[in-house]
């Protein structure tokens, strides 16, 4: 059995950032696919704002590339305040036993 008892805030920083920013370009195709049909149904019904169609597109494009980064940032906070707060209990309880082969 091996003990993990620290975890370096920067490489859960990496992790979570790269994660995250994966998940992000997932949801942003996601939202941008949404967005895209949203805008291209809205002006098919003919009294559709004018310009539906260009903000759909526009916003789906933008959620491709926004949501990885707004992501990956969140993430990567996030995986350093879950590794100083692992340091921590692992410093009061001695850390993680884990099973490698």
């Amino acid at each position: 059995m091996a003990t993990v008892k620290r975890i370096a805030p920067g490489s859960a920083f990496k992790v979570g950032l790269v994660v995250y920013a994966i998940l992000g370009l997932i949801v942003g195709i996601c939202m941008a696919l949404f967005s895209m049909m949203a805008g291209s149904l809205g002006s098919l019904t003919g009294g559709g704002v004018p310009g539906a169609r260009a903000l759909g597109f526009g916003f789906g494009l933008g959620a491709i590339i926004l949501f990885p980064i707004l992501y990956g940032i969140v993430g990567g906070v996030a995986g350093v305040v879950g590794a100083a707060v692992y340091n921590l209990a692992a410093g009061w309880v001695g850390g993680l036993e884990v099973d490698i082969s």
